[in-house]
């Protein structure tokens, strides 16, 4: 049977018509051919590594370092004469009974950032080396100094002489790196030399345990060895430098490492660089996240910002911020958690004037804080803020068995003599206050946001919020030295 032919009739166009139409359509088809084949070249695995590889094992180096170690002292005589084990502790010891030094070598990787001779690793592949060798990949070595070290963030800034340039890799943006992209992780695994792993970005903005951990997790191979090296993206720019992996039996790769982001690593890469060490802004207030019930104990509608939870002197003070505000914008940054909260102010210019935007009383308000130096803050010691101390008192109330704080109980407690407050002396485990987490041992120092040293006082903070017709109070709650809020109902 033949095919049947439609044929559609149509009016006449002129033929500068027709041209324009047919010249209209090819552009289109031509635009979505390309739109297509991205899609596709996106999507798709790559055929190959081998050129990406090519271009960037230059760059990559393998670190030995060498330390020198002590075998603790054995006493002489321990083992009887004739003893198999006498010629044991007559190794680990000199003639005159003195413990031997002893030399310690460990492995890494890193790479280099400049042709002339910057290296970036691990802090923990050099951490307490007398000597460090770098091996390049065209077999040459050299001795390597260090620049800078920062413990927080796991980072080292190494330098090496040479008299030719050396072939540098570039940092790239790892924010602009998606889940599911493809990745090159480059190293030295196990001291086996040069080698390489391909897998994707499997999650971003991990944190495992330091203040400004911002990790991007890969299924890429990484084992002992490849801590320092370098995590390329598919246009062969450092996204991430390779440092933990996730190892339940304290065994190999199980398939999930982490990689600290570039965009972390390249701002203290810089400030090594610069200074020989990292200058991170310091605002100067303990804060925590806002749980929704702490939220709409302050009638927030959203649990975004940080609360501030105390105010040592500093910065933050001067500028006015108090216990109990909650930060909803830093410098023109919105603030979600207290964690991007960190970043944000660590990444921020010392001595800058900020506007920090806070939530108190039922309004939001600017202040102008001009910060300081987190370094500098660190090595001066807080001192405590008290308040006279008040006669013990007991009372049992929303699940809590309750008693001021008394020269007694501050001595049992550790305390100082002018520590106040309301001690939780027991928790009902059927009880709302149990199940926010509230234990024995722990310290009430604030209802409603407003200071109480004692029960009677916690009694009429809690009368007059039911009187105000709420349904929750908040408490401030220390347990051991470290404050944070919860929301109690006030039905229970």
């Amino acid at each position: 049977m033949k095919p049947r032919v439609l044929v559609i009739a149509r009016p006449q166009a002129r033929p500068s018509r027709i041209r324009a139409h047919g010249l209209a359509l090819l552009v289109l088809a031509s635009a979505l051919f390309l739109m297509q084949a991205v899609v596709l070249y996106a999507r798709s695995a790559p055929e190959s590594f081998a050129d990406l590889v090519a271009k960037v094992s230059p760059a990559v180096v393998n670190i030995t370092t060498t330390t020198t170690i002590a075998t603790d002292v054995v006493p002489r005589g321990v083992a009887p004469d004739g003893s198999p084990f006498g010629q044991l502790f007559r190794d680990f010891l000199d003639p005159q009974g003195r413990p031997i030094a002893r030399r310690a070598t460990a492995l890494g990787s890193g790479f280099i950032i400049s042709p002339d001779g910057y290296i970036v690793t691990n802090n923990h592949v050099i951490e307490k080396a007398d000597a460090i060798r770098i091996e390049f990949f065209n077999g040459g070595t050299a001795e390597a100094r260090i620049v800078g070290t920062d413990k927080k963030t796991d980072i080292a800034l190494l330098k090496v002489d040479s008299k030719d340039p050396l072939p540098f890799v570039n940092f790239g943006d790892s924010d602009l790196s998606r889940v599911g992209d493809w990745v090159l992780a480059v190293g030295n695994p196990l001291g086996q030399g040069f080698s390489v792993s391909a897998g994707i970005i499997s999650a971003r903005n991990r944190a495992l345990r330091g203040t400004y951990d911002d990790y991007l997790q890969t299924d890429a191979a990484i084992n002992r060895g490849n801590s320092g090296g370098p995590l390329f993206n598919m246009d062969g720019d450092v996204i991430g430098v390779n440092t933990a992996i996730l190892s339940p039996n304290g065994g190999g790769s199980i398939g999930i490492g982490f990689s600290m982001s570039s965009a972390v690593v390249s701002r203290v890469v810089d400030q090594l660089r610069q200074y020989g060490e990292t200058r991170r802004g310091w605002l100067g207030v303990h804060i925590q996240n806002l749980s929704q019930d702490v939220a709409d104990a302050l009638n927030l509608d959203s649990k975004d910002g940080a609360m501030v939870t105390s105010v040592p002197d500093g910065p933050a003070k001067k500028a006015g911020l108090k216990q109990g505000d909650v930060i909803i914008t830093f410098d023109g940054k919105h603030v979600t958690d207290t964690r991007e909260l960190v970043r944000i102010v660590a990444e921020s210019e010392i001595g800058k004037a900020v506007d920090v935007v806070i939530y108190r009383d039922g309004s939001a308000r600017t202040l102008k804080v001009v910060l300081g130096r987190r370094e500098l803050a660190e090595k001066q010691a807080e001192t405590p803020v008290s308040t006279p101390p008040t006669p013990p008192q007991k009372k049992e109330m929303l699940g809590l068995k309750l008693q001021g704080l008394g020269t007694d109980l501050r001595a049992q407690m550790g305390l100082g003599k002018n520590a106040t407050g309301v001690v939780v002396l027991s928790v009902d485990e059927m009880s709302q206050a149990y199940e926010k987490g509230l234990r024995a041992g722990d310290i009430i120092v604030e209802a409603g946001q407003q200071k109480v040293a004692s029960v009677a006082q916690l009694t009429s903070r809690l009368n007059s919020a039911r009187s105000a017709g709420r349904k929750s109070i908040l408490l401030l709650v220390q347990r051991a030295g470290e404050p944070r809020f919860v929301a109690l109902s006030l039905g229970g």
